[in-house]
């Protein structure tokens, strides 16, 4: 049977990629765990908690006054409005290239190791950054702060390799694609 030049074209185009999504939402959520869990719940640092030490002459807002903890938390707002906005855009990349099997796409070791690998990459760029480059914040600020910045830093490194590990161990899928027609049935 003849096929038209469309028809042809559907049957080879390459499935949508998952890779922006997942690494535009892992950035989002490493985020999130960093500023819930280091900012928030460990109080370990905030936004512009070590700026009397640092490189770029950023005013000192200290977080043990009530004043400086306005600050530094308005800050720390800033910036989950940016994980917030990274999640938000992640999540709606994601929904424009997976039309079909969107249940199956979550369970996909593609998206979630692409996601370990936008993780790392928050914590590679947000570490040499904030905490080597400009000093704004450290991990844990004080004696041996270098130390928790550099675990930091390797925490990254080690999201980036097993998420791409985790992503080359999926299964591939054309996420555009109906249940159907990768098995071969028509429709």
């Amino acid at each position: 049977m003849a096929t038209t030049r469309g028809e042809a074209r559907a049957d080879t185009a390459r499935p949508a990629d998952i890779r922006l999504p997942g690494i535009v939402l892992g950035v989002g959520m490493g985020g999130f765990v960093d500023g819930i869990l280091l900012h928030q719940l460990l109080q370990w640092h905030h936004m512009l908690s070590s700026t009397n030490q640092d490189r770029i002459g950023v005013k000192y807002y200290n977080p043990h006054t009530v004043s400086g903890l306005e600050m530094n938390t308005l800050w720390d707002g800033a910036f989950h409005t940016v994980c917030w906005l990274s999640v938000l855009l992640g999540l709606a990349l994601l929904y424009s290239r997976v039309t079909h099997d969107r249940l199956r796409v979550w369970t996909s070791r593609v998206l979630w190791g692409w996601m370990l690998v936008g993780w790392g990459l928050f914590n590679l760029v947000e570490g040499v950054v904030d905490h080597h480059v400009l000093g704004i914040h450290h991990v844990h600020a004080g004696e041996g702060q270098v130390w928790w910045d550099i675990g930091f830093l390797v925490l990254g490194a080690l999201l980036v390799a097993g998420g791409h590990l985790l992503q080359l161990s999926g299964r591939a899928f054309a996420p555009g694609a109906s249940a159907d027609r990768r098995a071969g049935r028509p429709g």
